[in-house]
């Protein structure tokens, strides 16, 4: 899962990147919302950590920006301002979460696994349920056949993860190669090598693909 974190404060950033590296979440951080924003336009995040007094654009202008062209990217805002007014104005922006600073790294983690849960599974579970008949836990990044879990290399778990996160859309395979790979070079032969190996270890199904649209997996209604 890809999360973009604003903080100006250099030490207090490395912090909070580093410990939700330690979860296994991919993280770009910023110290400017200008560069923040503009990264938000140039790739796929699943939440956003900003914070509020920054230079160049602020997280306030920021989230006004995104919303008001339709990015409904789920926000977190980590702050030091407490006045209801602040926090009044953010949510009224469209953020979705505030936090407190000091606040502890847990406390962090708590609140974009509920926003997870929110947000990219059909219930209050972590699992999502996908079709013919597998599951998927967003937040251990497990995938099960009803209840054995199925071995990924963590590729292959980035594959799954980007394209159940991609609600049932194709997903071409420049895209991928984009998010999972980095936009490092891969040809399309090792990209649909990768795929049949995953196919190998689940069902022939499971990765559904279309002749110039790309790949998608289909959850249960």
């Amino acid at each position: 899962m890809k999360l973009l974190l604003l903080e100006d404060d250099f030490e207090y950033k490395m912090t909070i990147k580093e410990y939700l590296e330690s979860l296994n979440y991919e993280i770009d951080d910023y110290d400017n919302g200008e560069d923040a924003l503009n990264a938000i336009y140039e790739n796929n995040y699943q939440i956003l950590i900003l914070d509020i007094r920054v230079p160049k654009l602020n997280g306030y202008e920021l989230v006004k920006i995104i919303r008001e062209d339709n990015i409904n990217i789920p926000v977190i805002y980590i702050t030091s301002l407490t006045d209801i007014n602040n926090l009044s104005l953010g949510y009224e922006l469209g953020c979705n979460d505030y936090i407190k600073k000091p606040f502890s790294p847990k406390e962090l983690r708590y609140r974009i696994e509920q926003l997870i849960k929110l947000y990219y599974t059909n219930e209050n579970s972590n699992k999502i349920e996908l079709l013919p008949n597998f599951s998927y836990d967003i937040i251990k990044k497990q995938l099960f056949d009803d209840q054995k879990e199925i071995s990924l290399t963590k590729k292959q778990n980035k594959v799954i993860f980007f394209l159940i996160s991609n609600k049932n859309n194709f997903v071409s395979i420049e895209t991928l190669r984009t998010e999972v790979w980095d936009d490092k070079y891969i040809s399309e032969a090792d990209i649909r090598v990768c795929i049949k190996k995953i196919r190998d270890k689940t069902s022939k199904d499971f990765i559904k693909n279309q002749r110039g649209l790309g790949y998608k997996i289909d959850r249960k209604e």
